[in-house]
């Protein structure tokens, strides 16, 4: 039987599925399904600085919306200081102490503070990892580019800093250079990367004449993006490399490793065919390695990245052109 064994974060896994922040890793009989199904790892769905802020303005309206009905009696109130989503760090207690896996943290803040502050609270729930979601809203302010990532690099070499347990960065594409700003995160630190975050993106309802915000799920195709960076990154990093978005079945994932991942997150094919769908790919990969011959992922990770290829081009642009200079192009 193939060995399947990898690791991330310096984490060791029994194999490369770990299941990413969603609704799923919200449930505690989700996650014991998860892994009884066999996944490697998991990442508890993420914390929002945003979700800390609005349940800091409940907490306060609801403890002064009577204020002003019955002033003297206002002070058999007590004083009660705002915890933050305290629910949510006894939850990723919980969640830890419910399966044996690795199970990972997910944050997603603004301001250095609430970044260092929260990130420090998930280190203490006993998670095994922390990960990072670093993003820049569209904004017409003045912020550079320039600006925006060394203020991520910032934050992540504080929380580096602060806590002990190993700490991945999730990304989303949509910088100048990726490929530049991946390796900026890896030089500062960063024991994994994440490649990459699929962001919420908003649509307009035309018979409604209103905004609309749809979950999407990753589409068949929505692999080729990240398999391009891992294969461009791979052997060149300090830190380990995981892909993500449109990892759909078995064949993503050994699309995945050729190209130079150590692991992959997979969410949408969860959601399309159930849990079930980690130990169908598992028994994918495990038949692929056995019909090849290979024994362990390491016999084959990374065996068709840029570095380890004849071809230099495979994954750059001028691969298009060439593309385009076939006699069937499409074919």
């Amino acid at each position: 039987m193939a060995d399947l064994k990898t690791t991330y974060l310096g984490l060791e896994l029994k194999n490369p599925i770990v299941v990413g922040a969603c609704d799923l890793t919200a449930d505690i009989e989700k996650i014991k399904q998860i892994e009884a199904a066999g996944a490697g790892a998991l990442v508890i769905k993420s914390l929002f600085e945003e979700q800390i802020q609005l349940e800091s303005y409940k907490m306060e309206q609801s403890l002064h919306e009577n204020d002003n009905l019955h002033a003297e009696m206002t002070s058999i109130f007590p004083e009660l200081e705002h915890a933050g989503p305290a629910e949510h760090l006894m939850w990723v207690k919980k969640a830890k102490e419910a399966v044996s896996i690795p199970v990972i943290a997910s944050l997603n803040a603004v301001s250095t503070d609430v970044w260092l502050d929260y990130a420090k609270q998930l280190a203490d729930t006993g998670v095994d990892g922390l990960e990072l979601n670093f993003y820049a809203v569209p904004s017409l302010d003045n912020q550079s580019a320039a600006h925006i990532e060394d203020a991520q690099i910032a934050i992540l070499q504080a929380i580096k800093s602060s806590v002990s347990i190993p700490v991945s960065v999730k990304l989303s594409p949509f910088y100048t250079n990726p490929a530049h700003v991946i390796t900026r995160f890896d030089q500062a630190g960063a024991d994994g990367v994440v490649l990459f975050n699929q962001l919420f993106q908003s649509d307009i309802d035309i018979h409604k004449e209103k905004q609309t915000f749809a979950m999407s799920l990753s589409g068949e195709k929505d692999h080729r993006l990240p398999l391009r960076f891992v294969g461009l990154l791979h052997g060149n990093m300090t830190g380990t490399l995981c892909a993500s978005t449109g990892i759909l079945n078995g064949t993503g994932i050994i699309q995945m490793l050729l190209a130079g991942a150590g692991s992959v997150q997979v969410v949408s094919a969860l959601y399309r065919d159930k849990i079930k769908a980690i130990e169908t790919m598992l028994n994918d990969l495990e038949q692929w390695m056995d019909a090849k011959g290979y024994a362990s992922l390491h016999d084959f990770v990374g065996k068709l990245s840029r570095k380890n290829l004849k071809d230099p081009w495979a994954y750059q642009r001028s691969q298009y052109v060439r593309a385009l200079l076939r006699e069937n192009p499409m074919g």
